[in-house]
């Protein structure tokens, strides 16, 4: 009898609702975490509970994990003027517009990953499969920012280097955590390249020396995967055209994959739904491919869908990212976005919000996650 009175008492405690601090926060954070950050950012002054509810890591995990059930695109016109970060839903539509503090008055700003909530800029002209050696005027600035929060972080000055080769960002092992990978040319009187290579982390907020490499990628176009960083290798023939591609884990093990079939210079790598993916526009034919990668350790690969694009491959592609199933193309001149199920294009126009100089795209998840 004793039993069932606790029991009872237990269970009528934990229904006070509102006065009950615990079961209060579940609920509240339940409902809190379906709310964009900007009105996060404004009502956690409310009280000292919705302040801590707020800023603590489980919620950030919470309304991550929320966020990512409707991602969107971000894109950012390269060189333009207003220094500008679009944001676009499934359909294409514009939805906002947000210029970060601090970066109006850097050359060059150039945007190179997108997860998570947190994107990288670099005050290096990075072009797309770009493996052309550049004498450093300045030196490389690495900046992590979060749209969202308005949050910017440079990170500190890596190794004196000669010619930057290239970079990259992983994410993990913790939520809040990130790493850089930098590819560069000490300086030396040497005329021959021995890439090096070091590694940022937020934990620590250092640079480590990995030493020389074997190979180093083609710039910084990368894509970030189940733990990995991708790129792209150039060929022996020709350095302007993906020969392979380098994967870098946590865990800091190099591995070289080998690609499904001779690419062109139309080739990107994208996150498809949590799996690597390798994306080709063919000149011959006017074709685009779409594989995944099946097997790493062997290399296998598994063709995804094919169809004729809607534009000329004169047209330079510029940029491309992946969406759950659809996919969005920058051409020199135009926007497409792809659909995987209805196997269908879809132009997409902006009315000249933006200047037309090689802008980038990526998926964009909104997050309170620190840039540091």
């Amino acid at each position: 009898m004793k039993q069932n009175e606790f029991f009872v008492k237990l269970i009528q405690r934990k229904s006070a609702g509102w006065f009950n601090v615990e079961s209060a926060e579940d609920l509240l954070g339940n409902i809190l975490s379906r709310l964009p950050v900007k009105l996060l950012l404004t009502i956690k002054v409310v009280s000292k509970l919705w302040h801590r509810l707020i800023c603590s890591p489980n919620f950030t995990r919470l309304h991550l994990s929320k966020s990512r059930e409707k991602s969107i695109y971000i894109l950012y016109p390269f060189m333009d003027a207003k220094r500008s970060l679009y944001f676009m839903d499934a359909d294409g539509m514009i939805t906002g517009t947000i210029s970060l503090p601090g970066l109006k008055n850097i050359p060059s700003l150039c945007m190179i990953a997108s997860y998570n909530g947190l994107i990288c800029f670099t005050n290096y002209p990075w072009f797309p499969h770009s493996f052309k050696t550049r004498a450093v005027v300045t030196g490389l600035e690495i900046r992590i920012c979060n749209p969202a929060t308005r949050e910017v972080c440079l990170l500190p000055n890596g190794s004196p280097q000669k010619q930057e080769l290239g970079i990259g960002v992983a994410f993990g092992p913790g939520i809040s955590e990130y790493r850089v990978l930098r590819f560069f040319c000490s300086k030396s009187k040497s005329d021959v390249i021995h890439p090096e290579c070091e590694i940022f982390s937020s934990s620590t907020g250092t640079w480590r020396s990995l030493g020389f490499v074997q190979h180093c990628p083609m710039g910084a176009h990368h894509v970030f995967v189940d733990g990995k960083v991708f790129w792209f290798i150039p060929s022996e023939e020709d350095h302007n055209i993906p020969g392979s591609i380098l994967s870098v884990g946590l865990d800091e093990d190099f591995r070289i994959i080998s690609l499904p079939v001779a690419v062109t210079e139309h080739a990107f790598l994208v996150d498809l739904e949590g799996q690597l993916s390798l994306i080709v526009v063919f000149d011959d034919d006017d074709t685009m491919v779409i594989w995944i990668l099946k097997d790493e350790n062997e290399s296998i690969w598994e063709e995804k869908c094919r169809d004729g694009i809607p534009y000329e491959t004169v047209e330079c592609l510029d940029s491309v990212a992946a969406r759950k199933n659809d996919i969005f193309f920058i051409t020199e001149e135009r926007y497409f976005i792809f659909s995987m199920i209805k196997m269908s294009w879809k132009e997409i126009h902006f009315k000249k919000l933006f200047e037309q100089h090689s802008p980038v795209v990526f998926t964009y998840t909104e997050s309170l996650l620190p840039c540091h």
